[in-house]
């Protein structure tokens, strides 16, 4: 704030910082994903080591990219040794995406995912699906607590929808979530439905910051075995698929049982807030040319009466008065002797 060229500085009693948290609801529906434009939304780039769904045809300029589908095989994988199609690359995944997205042991070995996210022991996650969420759908991160996918678990495979599916979520993400990731937070993903095994068992991970889903390949096993689920039109089942096919044929097989995903992403919004005063004693005058005229002060009429200024506007400067901010007022404010404002200037990154 300046008057006669001179500044009024701004003490730490003047300034506080805010944040705040916007959501948004991203639904993806099944139609998107395998139907509604006869997969000319999915590209399958030349290296075959994830596949990418758009939510319209990739070749559009006004389309965008949604998320990615990959697969990871363990070494420690008891399917390892039978895989026979991208052996090292299922491998190389799995090893990437354990190494940013769990870190590494005392001893600087990649830690797997671990099934109940203590990362003590117990079982672990060795042939995983990685779906990773485009930024634009997450932005900051996913809301705790909304994340929710229904699959289609009927034992044939068909285009025509299922009749058995199981809903995947993060139940307890809200107030349960682990903090020993790389990363960031994250929470369990559990499996609800008539086809589970056991009702609400852990079937994966959420990584909330990093936006990326990983559910292990026995999210389709419960009252059928995983060796009995048909996993494409071939058909070829789940444990052949993984260890005989590409991971694009992998990601085919298992978009084609997404029917609807569904969560809150979260925008954070920080803010500064600056408390502008101008006391009765302050900002009375204006160095505009046109406030005088003469050695005369056109706002008043007699000798008397108070100096009045208005304030249209407020500037933020630095410490080298560079002016680093402005904000305008929507309309003039009458400024007198006997009066005061506090004026408050947000400023949002």
């Amino acid at each position: 704030m300046a008057e006669s060229n001179a500044f009024k500085q701004l003490e730490e009693k003047d300034m506080v910082s805010t944040r705040t948290l916007l959501h948004e609801a991203i639904p993806l529906t099944g139609t998107i994903l395998s139907g509604t434009y006869a997969d000319a939304n999915i590209k399958d780039p030349p290296h075959g080591m994830f596949q990418s769904v758009y939510d319209y045809s990739y070749l559009s300029s006004s389309a965008n990219h949604i998320f990615d589908i990959t697969v990871g095989v363990s070494a420690d994988s008891s399917l390892y040794s039978s895989v026979t199609s991208q052996q090292a690359k299922k491998k190389n995944i799995y090893n990437q995406m354990a190494q940013v997205l769990v870190g590494y042991d005392a001893t600087g070995s990649i830690l797997h995912f671990d099934q109940d996210g203590d990362l003590t022991g117990g079982s672990k996650y060795e042939d995983v699906f990685i779906i990773p969420f485009s930024r634009l759908l997450v932005k900051d991160e996913i809301k705790k607590g909304t994340f929710s996918m229904t699959l289609g678990v009927d034992q044939t495979f068909t285009t025509a929808g299922y009749s058995t599916s199981i809903e995947i979520t993060d139940a307890s993400g809200s107030d349960q979530y682990y903090v020993n990731s790389p990363v960031g937070e994250y929470g369990i993903l559990y499996g609800s439905g008539s086809a589970m095994a056991v009702d609400k068992s852990s079937v994966g991970l959420l990584y909330y910051q990093a936006g990326i889903a990983v559910l292990t390949k026995d999210v389709f096993s419960g009252s059928l075995s995983a060796d009995q689920v048909e996993m494409d039109s071939s058909p070829t089942l789940i444990n052949d698929l993984l260890t005989g096919s590409t991971n694009q044929a992998i990601a085919d097989a298992l978009r084609n049982r997404i029917q609807n995903i569904q969560f809150n992403n979260t925008t954070e919004l920080n803010s500064t807030i600056y408390f502008c005063r101008a006391n009765h004693n302050e900002f009375n005058y204006s160095t505009n040319p046109t406030y005088v005229d003469g050695s005369k002060i056109r706002v008043k009429v007699n000798s008397t009466d108070e100096p009045v200024s208005y304030i249209t506007s407020i500037g933020l400067y630095n410490d080298n008065g560079e002016l680093m901010a402005t904000a305008k007022l929507s309309e003039p404010l009458k400024k007198s002797p006997s009066t005061e404002f506090t004026l408050r200037c947000r400023l949002d990154y």
